[in-house]
């Protein structure tokens, strides 16, 4: 029984990466903006993080700096394609190849630095639960933030305002333009949200969840938060839960090598990678289905008065 409490919470944990940056990506794409450069924020948002911790010794402190790094980048990459006009896609592959570049670089002197000792979570009475207290309640305050947070949001897309005008923005740029909403704006702030929820998800990889520096060490898990958006037809909750999925998925190659299955481990970890493009493959097949779900001018420029 503890070896499926361990496979819950390991879930939860890897999930949590997931759940966190493909949020942001949600708000960005709601907006009506597409940004590939996930991976590069997220790896530079890890060094950023893991550099912090190691100087300062505060978690919080390295979740803010992974915070900033992504938030910043995101700027940069929000004023090329929304005030200069330049591609949306080619952008983001550009911001994405440029962090795993420079995170490299950056990174070099942290390799082998260790992080200071920290406490062991738990909630209390709750955590004493046989099975259940190990599988869900032993968890970094941020898994528990994280689902917070998705709830936040889908009561800010659908329950407020400001929501509803994100949401317009990403349908119809033309029409909220019209009706005085400063869309280019609006664009910004939640490129920069977002960008600030991916490096959020890179500074836990580097803080939390490994916790170590390693060029790399996101591996893909950008990729995957962006077809997670998609798999989740950019509804929060079903992001949440697809990223648990697709967390499960990664942890059951440990699993897998833990009870002596033999399956070449190459095989295990290429395990989501699988997953994505299957999912992927599946929800291709009705493209009626991701137009109805798919904000309108996703991935579209907008030029006021044009």
């Amino acid at each position: 029984m503890d070896a499926y409490a361990l496979l819950i919470a390991a879930t939860l944990n890897a999930g949590t990466v997931l759940a966190l940056a493909s949020l942001g990506l949600l708000i960005n794409e709601k907006a009506g903006v597409l940004n590939l450069g996930a991976e590069g924020m997220m790896l530079c948002a890890a060094v950023a993080g893991f550099a912090t911790v190691v100087h300062t010794g505060s978690d919080l402190l390295g979740f803010a700096a992974g915070m900033g790094a992504g938030a910043l980048l995101a700027a940069i990459f929000g004023v090329l394609v929304i005030w200069l006009g330049t591609n949306q896609y080619a952008t983001g592959l550009a911001l994405s190849l440029f962090g795993a570049g420079f995170s490299a670089f950056a990174g070099i002197n942290y390799v082998q630095e260790k992080l200071p000792e920290r406490g062991h979570f738990a909630i209390p009475g709750l955590a004493d639960i046989p099975l259940v207290g190990p599988a869900l309640f032993e968890h970094h305050p941020m898994v528990y933030l994280t689902v917070a947070m998705c709830g936040a949001l889908i009561w800010f897309l659908y329950k407020s305002r400001a929501g509803l005008v994100l949401r317009a923005v990403g349908e119809s740029p033309d029409s909220a333009h019209a009706l005085g909403y400063p869309v280019r704006r609006i664009r910004l702030a939640a490129v920069v949200v977002g960008g600030a929820l991916c490096g959020l998800s890179g500074a836990y990889i580097s803080v939390v969840y490994t916790p170590l520096w390693v060029e790399g060490m996101v591996a893909g898990k950008g990729w995957i938060a962006l077809a997670l958006t998609t798999f989740a037809t950019w509804r929060p909750a079903r992001v949440l839960l697809g990223a648990y999925l697709f967390g499960g998925v990664t942890m059951l190659q440990f699993h897998l090598q833990g009870a002596g299955v033999d399956v070449p481990s190459q095989m295990l970890t290429a395990l989501p990678y699988l997953a994505t493009i299957v999912v992927l493959a599946l929800i291709s097949r009705n493209p009626a289905w991701i137009r109805v779900n798919m904000p309108a001018s996703l991935g579209k420029p907008f030029h006021p008065g044009s």
